[in-house]
């Protein structure tokens, strides 16, 4: 399966903005510490991590899992509890637990995307054209 340049970097970017904001979603404290450099810089780390793996698994057959809708939160959901865990350790008492939430939230942000801007954003233009007319 031959992947673009332009579409591998998309792939990082939407595999970025999507376990860092699972990342500042569980972590504890995190909306209440919103403004917290230490909170971004292991989001972002999460982040970093979980879209190097996505990039590198588009070298691999693999990659046909981003094609499908549940493939892909799926792919997601565990490449961002892998750079979680590997980012930092657990707040939570359970140690692994914090990183299968976050995981389980990127995955869930993913199928919402997907589902949200498919297609040019049509149902989010659909209801914005509904509403303010």
């Amino acid at each position: 399966m031959k992947v673009s340049w332009q579409r591998r970097i998309t792939l990082f970017v939407q595999r970025f903005w999507q376990p860092t904001s699972a990342c500042m979603t569980c972590m504890p404290g995190s909306w209440g510490n919103i403004m917290s450099l230490a909170h971004w810089a292991i989001a972002f780390k999460t982040g970093l991590l979980t879209g190097g793996l996505a990039l590198l698994l588009t070298f691999t057959p693999a990659a046909r899992l981003y094609a499908n809708r549940y493939g892909n939160a799926l792919l997601v959901g565990c490449l961002t509890a892998i750079g979680d865990a590997y980012s930092h350790t657990s707040h939570y008492r359970i140690h692994f637990l914090e990183h299968l939430v976050t995981g389980a939230m990127a995955g869930l942000f993913a199928l919402a995307a997907s589902y949200l801007f498919e297609d040019r954003a049509r149902r989010i233009r659909t209801v914005w054209v509904r509403l303010f007319g």
